[in-house]
């Protein structure tokens, strides 16, 4: 992923995502999982940035690095924005981003990147099981 654009990087790693898309947002692009935002690229003070969404304790933890910083606005619920211009491993970008998706993504997307029966399945699934266990005799 040398010397690729950071718009690039975060195509490779965003759109390889199950129902995901690419949208031009408030003149930026960003990255959508159903109608949801989960990640964005721009451009802040002259450098390229990146923002995602973190579990709020990891994204008190990550702006302690001079790489990332609350993202405007939404800084609050967990979103971050990360100086891009000095990425070197977008391997190291990919968990991050895929942290975001799973926090916005519905259940049932999110089950089925992970192989698992969708939640309303489980559920039938687990109704079922109560029901055979109480026409026992």
């Amino acid at each position: 992923m040398k010397g690729r654009s950071v718009l690039d990087n975060m195509r490779e790693i965003c759109l390889a995502l199950p129902d995901t898309r690419e949208t031009l947002t408030w003149g930026q692009p960003h990255f959508r999982v159903g109608e949801k935002i989960f990640a964005g690229c721009g451009d802040e003070k002259g450098r390229p940035v990146i923002g995602f969404k973190l579990e709020m304790d990891h994204a008190d933890a990550i702006i302690q690095d001079a790489r990332f910083s609350r993202a405007p606005y939404v800084g609050h619920k967990g979103w971050v924005s990360m100086d891009a211009s000095g990425v070197h491993d977008w391997n190291e970008v990919r968990p991050l981003v895929l942290e975001s998706y799973r926090l916005i993504a519905p259940k049932r997307t999110v089950a089925k990147m992970d192989g698992a029966a969708p939640p309303v399945a489980k559920k039938i699934a687990k109704k079922a099981a109560k029901t055979s266990r109480a026409r026992r005799p």
